[in-house]
């Protein structure tokens, strides 16, 4: 069989300038073309693409191996928060606190548990993870109080902070205004919610976020956090690149990025607000 190879060869790497921000490289895409003649006499072109070096549908599982199975949750039920996949760490099954601590040196966590569920007490302070994370896949359970108070950032006011600083916003949004980038699901002082998916003050929400953290060099960030956030299974947050830090430094200001390191703890805010939160759950991710 006679065949003409005609080479097509592509490489494209994307990057994105902003600041003092490095340019990033995206996957490295090689595309071709090869023309044979088959038993008919018809030429026959075919397109391949490699991405990162790797054929696509490649079967070789050398090449290409197969994911790892892992056996997905449960589904919740009135009573029953959701299950947990089969390879994530647990950080609190309505039991103890057994993997959380007080964010004050030397101090134990004053936090309460009952019937499932953790909740700040008067002047308990926030709350921490013992162990910790980069780049994450985080799931959290909360509820608002049944009977709110207040209005604003005054009710059912909390925060879920990765790396112990970026913080994800807890609030009653229910028929509740308030600047939009500090409802429920903004990215605190950055970004706020794409919807509003809040359910009424008492019942559980969910959050699922995919938390992949910055990285620095030299003092300088040179790759941004990224953060997608379900709310009660609703998409509120895109691949949102965070531009700076979520610290409140004042009614129109925010902080910047500090270096740090690779790894921090899950915090949970005290904002004098008794929010529940249950079925704590992380899954590492590579960066």
């Amino acid at each position: 069989m006679k065949s003409v190879c005609s080479w097509v060869l592509s490489v494209c790497i994307l990057g994105a300038s902003f600041g003092a921000m490095a340019e990033f490289e995206s996957p490295v895409i090689k595309k071709w073309t090869k023309t044979h003649t088959n038993k008919k006499g018809e030429k026959i072109t075919t397109e391949y693409m490699t991405i990162d070096g790797i054929m696509v549908h490649e079967m070789d599982p050398e090449k290409q191996p197969q994911p790892e199975i892992v056996e997905p949750p449960k589904p919740a039920t009135k009573r029953k928060p959701a299950g947990v996949p089969s390879d994530a760490i647990v950080l609190f099954d309505g039991k103890d606190l057994s993997n959380w601590t007080s964010t004050k040196e030397g101090e134990e966590s004053k936090w309460e548990v009952k019937k499932g569920a953790m909740w700040p007490t008067d002047d308990s302070g926030m709350i921490q993870s013992i162990q910790e994370f980069g780049s994450c896949q985080l799931h959290i359970e909360f509820a608002t109080p049944k009977n709110p108070e207040g209005r604003g950032q005054g009710r059912g006011n909390s925060g879920v902070f990765l790396m112990g600083r970026y913080e994800v916003q807890v609030l009653d949004s229910y028929d509740n205004k308030t600047y939009p980038d500090g409802q429920a699901g903004a990215l605190y002082g950055r970004s706020k919610p794409l919807v509003n998916a809040s359910r009424k003050p008492g019942e559980w929400q969910t959050y699922d976020i995919i938390f992949h953290r910055p990285e620095f060099k030299d003092g300088k960030v040179v790759k941004r956090a990224t953060f997608t956030v379900l709310h009660n299974g609703v998409l509120i947050q895109d691949n949102y690149q965070l531009s700076g830090g979520t610290g409140w430094r004042g009614m129109h200001s925010i902080s910047e990025y500090e270096p740090h390191g690779d790894k921090g703890p899950i915090k949970l805010q005290d904002h004098g607000n008794p929010v529940l939160f249950r079925n704590i759950w992380v899954r590492p991710l590579e960066d």
